[in-house]
């Protein structure tokens, strides 16, 4: 690894990317990402690579459809509203199997809602970024550190499973600064991209990228061998983070900037002698489903703690799937929820044990 430097979580990301083999970044301006695009408009042209400010965000995503065709590594910014508009797509290059990072620097909603950070996106990443049946593989880092590793680990996935990847942050971790390292030896997968349209040179026959299918048996084929393709993801890729929940009455479940939040109040519950866990998704797309499942053997409830009215706690329910009650806090608009709030929300639950 590199020396730590102190870099902004926008600005760290980007860089990532760069170091990850990225040289076509199309973007538009939307708070509180911007500084994706500014990075990459800095770093881009001395480094032989394309930055283009589209004229919306539907022409950026769509150039990241061409690039992504020719078998380079492509990547597209923005927040809530404009990942909105980039819906399209996002859809039609799932259904064109094309690798590609998207990052989505979550800010308040719904419409044009608030520049303060939110949550309230996961919904859309994890079910309906787009219309039909695919799915993005999802990483929701919770330090800027982790937005720089997961850059990584997403090109990578995305170019193995031929699949787009999402990083789900949010202005919180966008706009702050904290001290980073950069691998030093990475070296991209190795991946099959013979489908790729970068020229044929009279050495093989034209390849095709498309996601328009008329005969409906072959697209159904077509949608099934890429949720065959989904469920390997859903076995080899899920991250997780686990802490104390082996002895844990009560397990506070979070994700992203609201996990640094719960942590320390699980760390307070802990000090005031209750038996409190935490169990943090990495990857919200695939969710960690199986340790959840586990853990709700032992465990007397769930804490779920959102910057939203409630999302990713539909998915906790349906991994504890009746073995425990699962109770949800949240705040939203932008409201960042605190500590002593969440402590008081555990010891509510504790509460009927003493």
């Amino acid at each position: 690894m590199t020396d730590r430097v102190l870099m902004k979580g926008n600005e760290a990301l980007a860089e990532a990317a760069i170091r990850a083999g990225c040289r076509h970044f199309f973007g538009y301006p939307i708070t509180p990402q911007t500084e994706v695009s500014a990075y990459m408009a800095k770093r881009m042209p001395k480094i032989g690579g394309t930055y283009l400010q589209a004229e919306s965000e539907i022409a950026a995503i769509n150039m990241v459809l061409g690039a992504a065709s020719a078998g380079v590594r492509a990547m597209t910014s923005s927040s809530s509203p404009g990942i909105s508009l980039k819906s399209e797509g996002i859809s039609y290059i799932a259904g064109s199997d094309l690798p590609c990072l998207i990052i989505n620097v979550m800010r308040g909603g719904p419409g044009l809602g608030g520049i303060q950070p939110s949550q309230a996106d996961y919904w859309q990443a994890t079910r309906a970024s787009g219309h039909g049946d695919f799915q993005n593989i999802v990483f929701a880092p919770s330090t800027v550190q982790e937005m720089v590793d997961l850059t990584f680990r997403a090109f990578d996935l995305a170019d193995k499973y031929r699949m787009p990847a999402m990083m789900l942050a949010d202005g919180m971790l966008g706009q702050m600064m904290e001290p980073v390292s950069f691998p030093e030896d990475y070296t991209p997968i190795k991946a099959d991209k013979s489908w790729a349209t970068n020229g044929h040179q009279n050495k093989r026959p034209h390849n095709i990228v498309n996601s328009l299918y008329l005969q409906a048996d072959e697209l159904e084929q077509l949608v099934v061998d890429r949720f065959a393709r989904y469920e390997q993801v859903k076995q080899n890729e899920v991250l997780v983070e686990c802490e104390n929940t082996e002895d844990a009455d009560y397990i506070v479940v979070a994700y992203g900037a609201t996990a640094r939040i719960a942590k320390a109040a699980v760390k307070a519950a802990r000090e005031k002698g209750l038996k409190i866990g935490c169990i943090r998704p990495i990857t919200v797309w695939p969710f960690p489903t199986e340790e959840i499942a586990a853990a709700a053997e032992g465990c007397k409830g769930f804490l779920c703690v959102e910057m939203s009215m409630g999302q990713m706690v539909d998915d906790v329910r349906l991994a504890v799937n009746g073995r425990a009650p699962v109770s949800f806090f949240g705040r939203t608009g932008g409201v960042i929820p605190t500590p002593a709030e969440v402590l008081g929300e555990i010891e509510k639950l504790a509460g009927g044990d003493r």
